[in-house]
């Protein structure tokens, strides 16, 4: 169990570190005379997702592609089932920006991308069931796209207030340290979570997905879990629906293309539960949201949507 304890431990850098990289490199963006929404919509929201990134491409170097795919599709279903889910229950998550009224289709086609992807042996025939280098870049090719819409709508003046940001004054010396040493903490703390979760894993003969799926995946997700819940306690529902979708849409494009390019991804017996649970997931977002007037999550259909992550969670671990 120490192995697992020194896993969990290795968390405490690795969102720390995420946390200084965004505060010193939007600083000294904004030294640069950056606007506030291309910080919002580059710095953070790369930063928010690096603890993903970190771990994700130190477990495809070291060969624990199980990480990698258990990881990103847990990230996936715990931001919109308990993060989004809890913050409709704290208060009813209203969309009223335009650009999440495209974000939200968008990810439910990443769901939907995902799932064809990685199903070779229903789709093709195959012995088994990979996420290649050809379907990574793929991906990274929808990110692209994704982030050239982003630019676009910023442009003309069409994104929202879930991408404008407060930022904290600082030196220029300051910035660049907590650049540095934030940098060195995700390193750190990605080294020792995949490290020692692999460990533990093997000892006690879990898949990698597991724990990629649970451990991984609910220890990456912290930032998205404060930065909702704060934003919900303080009514501000776009920042909170738009923070979980953007956040979705970085871990299917961006880094699952990054860790499938570095290395291919084998499947484990199971994952097929896991893409659908992500794609019904998203399309309870889409049906909540697009089929009534309100264009609203009401809290009985956040607490709906936790007891579909129980649900999950029992189905995974029985």
């Amino acid at each position: 169990m120490l192995n697992l304890l020194f896993s969990v431990l290795g968390f405490i850098p690795l969102i720390l570190g995420a946390t200084w990289l965004v505060d010193g490199a939007s600083a000294i963006a904004k030294k640069r005379n950056i606007s506030n929404l291309v910080i919002g919509l580059t710095i953070v929201a790369f930063g928010t997702s690096s603890p993903e990134l970190v771990v994700n491409v130190l477990a495809a170097t070291s060969g624990n592609s199980g990480f990698s795919f258990g990881n990103v599709v847990g990230s996936n279903i715990i931001n919109i089932l308990v993060i989004l889910g809890l913050s409709a229950v704290v208060y009813p998550m209203m969309v009223k920006s335009p650009t999440i009224w495209i974000e939200i289709p968008l990810c439910l086609l990443s769901a939907l991308v995902l799932i064809i992807i990685a199903n070779d042996q229903l789709l093709d025939g195959s012995d088994a069931s990979f996420i290649t280098r050809t379907d990574g870049l793929l991906l990274l090719a929808f990110f692209f796209v994704f982030m050239y819409y982003s630019w676009f709508a910023m442009k003309r003046g069409e994104v929202a207030e879930e991408h404008e940001i407060r930022l904290k004054e600082m030196s220029m010396s300051r910035s660049v340290t907590l650049v540095i040493v934030g940098m060195l903490l995700l390193g750190g703390g990605g080294q020792t979570i995949v490290h020692f979760a692999s460990k533990f894993a093997t000892d006690y003969g879990i898949s990698d997905r597991i724990i990629g799926l649970t451990v991984l995946s609910l220890g990456t997700s912290l930032p998205e879990l404060s930065t909702s819940l704060v934003a919900a306690f303080k009514k501000n529902v776009d920042i909170s629906i738009g923070n979980i979708i953007g956040s979705n849409l970085f871990n299917t494009f961006l880094i699952l293309g990054v860790s499938s390019t570095i290395g291919p991804i084998k499947l484990e017996a199971g994952s097929n539960l896991d893409l659908i649970v992500n794609v019904l997931a998203t399309l309870m977002v889409f049906i909540f949201v697009f089929t009534r007037r309100g264009r609203m999550i009401d809290r009985l259909e956040g607490g709906f949507m936790v007891a579909v992550y129980a649900v999950y969670l029992y189905m995974v671990l029985a």
